[in-house]
């Protein structure tokens, strides 16, 4: 049956029941024609997709009547598939059209208005999906799609190097999916270009993902497909648990090549898409004191069911809008460390005022003998520490990362941004004391992340300190899959006066667990700092 323009059926809880028949004419190609359990799609500027009534999967999709967009491997959908069926309906104009897809615990929804190129999503989810992770895939035609980022590109690597997931080249450097990929703060449109062609995912209200500002998953792979995400959980290093509810509204667009505005999606508030909160609120926060200049902070937001973020002016004053109601931890962070946090509620249609802060907590306020780095909830001052987000850390570029003996006023980035119990444990800092200085001390190792239960053990001379408990920390490869962050934590250790001498003394940090294999697979940790005080 051909359904150009016909069945005008309210979308979703709008009210409808009449159906108007408008001359297809007047709207040129637009509609979509519903034929051997097909849904073709013509946007009526030149997109035209085709979707499997049965499954929900999209099975090919064309610009301008050019070469096929879609792989053909696999499809593109929500997670792994759904197998699930798809209905659609349009808007009361004739102008909407939304194609819903509905699983037992997850509602989909596509939309596609007139005359534009692109697809409008939203995912509902009272469960997480099986796979254990939520993410919308577009796997594109690789022969076409060639423009992608290349830390993602697995085209003439030789063969896998870690699991199944990370790949090496005959040169020795490596390539992944999950390396390139931007922190939620950074994330508003990326995509993927070929001759003539270009497609951008748009990846819209992150405020149902999980992992906050700083966490970054999979944007792009590119093999025999060129493969587009919008990652919305996964056990990639989480952080903290999944939320349920609407994740979006994100978007796919479609270009001959040029990099689209992001969009406006703030109208399909009037869809009735399930999870939907129209009712919002803000916070605004006049300023910060406290506040190290060398740094950007953020401040962010979380409960169970939303999180948010702002990045703060120079004063500190930031404004964060259309949050859901309800009462949040909001965590002020100096670069990604957390340095404040305080409890906030947020009403539907309120203002929450708060008026200036003072950081407490930023453990740089302290004063210290001697500190190597800095407090900011990263390595990446350190030796290879801004490589951890886009190669494997056996990559060939990477400089070694030893055990190095650093002197305290070198050069950071000549001490390395993680050891690993297998790598470089027993990476030594050599300091001198005057025998003034000579007293009971505390050292203090920060981390960032964390694998198989790393926690550093420390020997001052002949002193070895017991050790540790390990931090809480995601249970998930970490330090290979393209980031540094997990739990932020401080190790403390107290060092009794005798241990020191004046002179030349040397610290010595290993990577302590009974747990890991080998290599970069051993338990190891990111550092965020050392100091001496």
């Amino acid at each position: 049956m051909n359904h150009f323009l016909r069945g005008r059926l309210a979308v979703l809880g709008l009210a409808a029941a009449a159906c108007t028949l408008v001359s297809t004419s007047a709207l040129a190609a637009w509609g979509i024609t519903d034929a051997s359990g097909v849904l073709t799609v013509d946007t009526g500027a030149g997109l035209v997709f085709k979707l499997n009534k049965a499954s929900g999967d999209i099975t090919s999709i064309k610009l301008n009547n050019g070469a096929e967009l879609q792989g053909q491997t696999k499809f593109s959908h929500i997670s792994s598939g759904l197998g699930a069926p798809a209905t659609y309906a349009f808007s009361p104009s004739g102008t909407t059209a939304v194609i819903t897809i509905t699983a037992s615990t997850l509602k989909h929804y596509i939309v596609v208005r007139r005359n534009e190129n692109t697809l409008y999503m939203a995912t509902h989810i009272t469960a997480e999906p099986a796979v254990g992770e939520l993410r919308w895939i577009t796997r594109l035609n690789g022969s076409v799609f060639t423009g992608v980022p290349v830390e993602s590109s697995l085209r003439g690597t030789t063969g896998g190097i870690e699991s199944s997931d990370v790949f090496g080249n005959s040169d020795g450097t490596t390539r992944s999916k999950y390396y390139g990929n931007q922190r939620a703060k950074d994330m508003t449109i990326r995509g993927v270009t070929g001759s003539g062609v270009g497609a951008f995912m748009v990846y819209g209200n992150r405020e149902s993902a999980s992992g906050g500002p700083f966490f970054r998953d999979i944007q792009n792979q590119s093999g025999t497909d060129t493969e587009l995400y919008n990652y919305m959980n996964s056990g990639h290093n989480q952080t903290e648990a999944f939320r349920m509810g609407l994740h979006g509204p994100y978007a796919l667009m479609f270009t001959t090549g040029a990099t689209p505005s992001v969009p406006d999606m703030s109208w399909m508030s009037g869809l009735g898409l399930d999870g939907w909160v129209a009712g919002r609120g803000k916070v605004v926060l006049n300023g910060l004191t406290g506040m190290d200049t060398a740094y950007a902070y953020t401040v962010g937001f979380a409960n169970g069911t939303a999180q948010y973020w702002g990045t703060t002016s120079g004063s500190g004053a930031v404004t964060v809008a259309n949050m859901k109601p309800g009462t949040y931890t909001m965590t002020v962070y100096k670069g990604e460390l957390g340095v404040y946090t305080e409890q906030v509620s947020v009403s539907s249609g309120g203002t929450t005022t708060l008026n200036t802060r003072a950081i407490t907590a930023d453990p740089s306020a302290q004063a210290v003998l001697w500190r190597v780095g800095n407090w900011d909830g990263t390595p990446l001052e350190f030796l290879n520490g801004q490589t951890l987000n886009v190669r494997h850390p056996s990559d060939t570029r990477n400089p070694s990362w030893g055990p190095v003996t650093y002197a305290v006023g070198s050069a950071t980035n000549k001490f390395p941004g993680a050891i690993w119990k297998g790598v470089n444990s027993g990476t030594k800092i050599t300091f001198n004391l005057t025998s003034a200085q000579l007293a009971a001390r505390t050292v203090r190792v920060g981390i960032s992340a964390a694998y198989a239960n790393a926690r550093p053990q420390i020997s001052v001379n002949g002193w070895t300190s017991t050790v540790p408990s390990p931090s809480t920390q995601p249970d998930s490869r970490s330090l290979t899959i393209g980031t540094y962050r997990g739990n932020n934590a401080t190790f403390t250790f107290s060092v009794p006066a005798s241990a020191f001498v004046a002179g030349a003394n040397t610290l010595t940090i290993h990577a302590a667990s009974g747990s890991g294999s080998t290599g970069y697979l051993s338990a190891g940790f990111a550092v965020d700092a050392v100091d001496l005080r």
